[in-house]
């Protein structure tokens, strides 16, 4: 299991999001590139919506499905890590493809990666008091981001 740890690079994080699409026999299209360079730039979690967005600024004709089969693909290779919700689409992290904690506002629907120093301790506990064998996790924590509250107050 990979813990948390400092911030990645993003040109390293991009160099080896497209070298596993090319061993994957996957040619690298300009659209293919934006939408990695899309992932990798963000600490927002876009979701594909976002990515689509933004990767149409410069590829007009781009589809939706080519960002979905992009980003679905790089899921399966675990170059990305997908936070699913309820009540709001689907986001993603081409930063930090492997399980880590997030803090979600309920009401802008920003994400943020707070750095916890103790999270592999966690798991290592919970694996202690329980017997399971932890092969990832989710932590999210939910409430509302500073701006949010400002807003709420005045």
């Amino acid at each position: 299991m990979v813990t948390c740890g400092t911030k990645p690079d993003s040109t390293e994080r991009f160099q080896r999001m497209v070298e596993k699409l090319k061993e994957h026999g996957l040619r690298m299209t300009p659209q293919r590139l934006v939408i990695v360079q899309a992932l990798v730039a963000s600490e927002a979690h876009p979701s594909v919506e976002d990515i689509h967005m933004q990767v149409s600024r410069t590829f007009p004709t781009t589809s939706l499905a080519t960002v979905y089969k992009t980003v679905s693909l790089l899921k399966e290779l675990n170059e990305v890590l997908e936070l699913g919700f309820p009540n709001m689409s689907n986001r993603y992290d081409g930063l930090k493809p492997y399980p880590h904690p997030h803090v979600i506002c309920l009401q802008c629907k920003k994400i943020m990666d707070p750095e916890l120093v103790s999270m592999a301790g966690l798991a290592e506990e919970i694996s202690e008091k329980t017997g399971f064998v932890i092969v990832s996790h989710r932590l999210d924590f939910f409430g509302m981001c500073p701006k949010c509250q400002r807003r709420e107050n005045d």
